[in-house]
Order: structure tokens, then C-alpha cells, then sequence
């Protein structure tokens, strides 16, 4: 029987993995891309008009819902297209709602940034 490894190796490696899949998504996803460069603007944003901690941990928040979701609609889709490669109506289906998660996030993320913005530029 192989030796157990241990909690922490087991963790390390989980990270190295997570890194991995956010590098490949960065690197390979148009979508991805979009939103990362997205945050870089609100990021900037954030600086430029000096907002509170509770606007940075809210635009920080609508951030990373929106990659994380946006990664998991690239994973869903990849799982689809390797489960069945043809067009299909019930993959569509799954895909379009994944989709429609995205598109529920980043509806709200954008809100969150209309509150926290527009009235610092009005």
C-alpha cells in the first residue's frame, strides 16, 4: 500500500493545482481576459477616487464572484463539449444556464460598481 501524504503536501499541491487552473484560464479564456482586465480598471478606479474599505471590500467581492463564476462556466463548458462533442439540445441548455450565472453576476458587480462610482464622478 502507497505511504498516505501528509495534510500539509496534500494542500500545497492543491494550491499548485488552483494556480495552475487560474494561469491557464487567464492565459487561454477571451471572457476570462475581459473581466481580469475589467478589475484592473476598477482596481485603478478605486485608487484614483480614494474609496472607503466597506466600497473596496465590496467591489473586491463583485470581482471575484465574477471571475470565480466566469471559471466555472469555462469548466462547465469543457465538461459538456468532452461529455458530448456534438451539438445537443440538453447541452445547450446547461451551457446557456451556466452562461446565465455569469450574466446574473456580473449584472449585480456592474450595480455595485454604478453605486460606488457614479457619485463620486457626478
Amino acid at each position: 500500500m502507497p505511504k498516505k501524504e501528509s495534510i500539509l503536501v496534500n494542500r500545497i499541491k492543491s494550491v499548485g493545482f488552483a494556480f495552475k487552473g487560474a494561469f491557464l484560464l487567464i492565459k487561454t479564456e477571451s471572457s476570462i481576459k475581459f473581466q481580469f482586465i475589467i478589475a484592473l480598471i476598477v482596481t485603478a478606479a478605486g485608487f484614483f477616487f480614494n474609496i472607503s474599505a466597506n466600497e473596496w471590500l465590496a467591489q473586491m467581492l463583485a470581482i471575484g464572484l465574477v471571475m470565480s463564476l466566469e471559471g466555472m462556466n469555462t469548466a462547465v463548458e469543457e465538461m459538456a463539449n468532452f461529455v458530448h462533442p456534438e451539438r445537443h439540445p440538453k447541452i445547450g441548455l446547461i451551457k446557456d444556464i451556466a452562461a446565465g450565472a455569469v450574466f446574473i453576476a456580473s449584472v449585480f458587480a456592474s450595480l455595485v460598481g454604478f453605486i460606488i462610482y457614479l457619485p463620486k464622478i457626478f
